[in-house]
């Protein structure tokens, strides 16, 4: 264990380093949120009750963000560290951890008690749609839930201890405990208690995802404990450092809430697909676009810090050019994939072959918006790293109100508009199935993300980089390969189609894996042409046993 923990605390070279390191990590923990799916829809599928089950997340999701999020670990640790010496534990320290502890648990249970008690009214925003029966289970799922941001916050916060010292290695493992509980609670718990044996899975998962930081802070010496003489000052400047990464968090958890609230009139299963085509769009956008965002935020603020302006230019460039490169051939290969993506994950048992389809279709729209999210993540800490965090909350606000105002177009010209539903369902080859209104909803995220990220590519070029080359050579250069990507792998799944047997998962699997290889084959021997320089850093950087880098952990609300 000890050279384990010497492998993780060494530092990185360069934020390509950093990134990718992070990036294999994020995808172990992907792959197991796959496995979590993929449970999940082999043994209830998309149902009213599994609609009921993802709606009943969103009071608590968003409990979690409004208010953990105000104790996170990126604002906790520079406090932390200021009252620690020499990388000892102090009375100080620790009183601090106990204020912050107190005030924290103290909020989260009074907003839970409030909220077990509004549950029957705020369901009538979040599942308007539902029959009473399904409502009052809704109610039912929450209120349970209720527990699961309490000790996911708690984790939270006995995480700042484990990164603070270095302690990466366990931390990782927190996420990994989550998605475990989840799964036992479809396999064992799911057949005994019904729908809510799965929520009972949650809750397993957030009492070891909390119990794993609760451990491992107490022996690095710091045991939080009630405090009765609260220093009230500081804690509001906690918050306040909070705020407007908080309310950006906020926004996009409302705008959820919106897009649920209008699948609940839609057919049955809807929110279901929608909820698992948005999880397999996140495994890019988390592997890429957070994976870079996270490890160049540390290394923006130290330039700022420094006054060296060159240098923050120099690193929010190469992280994004980085993100276009990743994030442009995983948009291609996820939409050419598709349908084999959503078998090989989520085709089995209760998940019908017309829920296949479905989910594909909705995987296809919602990965455009792929090299979006990863822009927005990244500049949004660009602004944060310069201390200005106006801009992104606005553009945040902006665009997620938007979101909510155009899934309810969109939903209003596909049902009125019969040549707009008939050129959407012919394009996505879903026009013989039912349900196929639920598009509506990915089709305005993705529009509302784009131009989110649009938005904040101008102002970045206004405000960080004017005049200045940013990344359109890479987009151009990235956007061409892909191109090649998609054609490539499009031919070789239609020429492997009779070569393996592709009604089962075996078949299905071994037709995308060659077939995407011998696509991003093609486009790493355009980019290879093009001399593109992103590939070129990229050879360097796995020549450099990045693995042997400091490991920078994510952000827990974002992942």
């Amino acid at each position: 264990m000890d050279k384990i923990f010497r492998i993780f605390n060494k530092e990185s070279g360069s934020v390509n380093q950093a990134a990718l390191l992070l990036g294999c990590l994020t995808l172990l923990s992907q792959i197991l949120a796959l496995f979590r799916d993929r449970s999940i829809a082999h043994f209830i599928g998309p149902s009213p009750q599994l609609d009921a089950y993802y709606a009943a997340f969103r009071v608590p999701d968003l409990i979690f963000v409004c208010i953990a999020s105000l104790a996170s670990i990126t604002v906790l640790i520079p406090f932390i560290s200021a009252k620690m010496s020499h990388g000892k534990v102090t009375k100080e320290a620790e009183k601090f951890l106990g204020d912050v502890f107190t005030v924290f648990f103290g909020g989260m249970v009074v907003v839970a008690l409030i909220l077990f008690l509004l549950m029957p009214h705020l369901v009538f925003f979040i599942a308007p749609g539902f029959t009473p029966f399904y409502q009052a289970k809704v109610v039912l799922l929450a209120r349970i839930m209720l527990l699961s941001p309490i000790l996911l916050g708690l984790s939270n916060l006995f995480g700042t201890i484990t990164q603070l010292f270095h302690r990466f290695f366990v931390f990782s493992l927190s996420p990994i405990f989550y998605n475990v509980g989840i799964i036992i609670g479809a396999v064992f718990f799911y057949p005994i208690f019904g729908i809510s044996g799965l929520v009972y899975g949650v809750i397993l998962g957030a009492l070891a995802h909390f119990g794993i930081q609760a451990v491992a802070s107490h022996y690095c010496g710091f045991t939080p404990r009630f405090s009765f003489s609260i220093n009230f000052k500081e804690i509001g400047k906690v918050a306040l450092t909070s705020l407007p990464r908080t309310l950006g968090l906020a926004f996009n958890n409302v705008a959820e809430i919106g897009m649920t609230s209008f699948a609940s009139f839609l057919a049955a299963g809807s929110i279901s697909i929608f909820n698992f085509s948005f999880n397999l769009q996140s495994v890019p956008a988390a592997i890429v676009g957070v994976s870079y965002a996270v490890a160049a935020f540390p290394t923006m603020a130290r330039s700022v810090s420094e006054g060296r302006n060159d240098h923050f230019k120099q690193h929010l460039t190469s992280a994004s050019r980085a993100i276009v490169f990743w994030s442009i051939p995983a948009t291609f290969l996820f939409i050419v994939l598709r349908a084999q993506i959503v078998r090989v994950v989520l085709g089995t048992g209760y998940f019908s072959w017309n829920d296949t389809r479905l989910a594909a279709a909705c995987l296809a729209i919602f990965s455009v918006s792929v090299l979006g999210q990863g822009m927005i993540s990244l500049v949004s800490r660009a602004y944060y790293a310069k201390g200005e965090t106006t801009r992104p909350l606005i553009l945040n606000f902006i665009c997620s109100v938007l979101i909510i105002i155009l899934a309810f177009a969109f939903m209003k010209i596909f049902e009125n508009v019969s040549m707009f539903r008939y050129f959407i369902e012919s394009l996505l080859k879903v026009n013989d199935i039912p349900g196929t209104e639920v598009l509506m909803l990915p089709l305005a995220y993705s529009a509302g993300t784009t131009l989110n990220f649009i938005l904040h590519w101008i102002f970045v070029k206004i405000d960080f980089m004017p005049g200045e080359p940013y990344i359109a050579k890479t987009f151009f250069q990235s956007l061409g390969a892909s191109f090649f990507l998609g054609l490539v792998t499009f031919l070789s799944l239609n020429a492997l189609s009779s070569v393996f047997d592709t009604t089962r998962f075996i078949g299905i699997f071994m037709q995308s894996l060659i077939s995407g290889t011998l696509g991003i084959l093609a486009a790493v021997v355009v980019l290879y042409l093009l001399k593109n320089q992103e590939l070129k850093d990229l050879m360097e950087t796995l020549a450099s046993k990045f693995w042997k880098a400091k490991i920078v952990a994510p952000i827990q609300e974002e992942l």
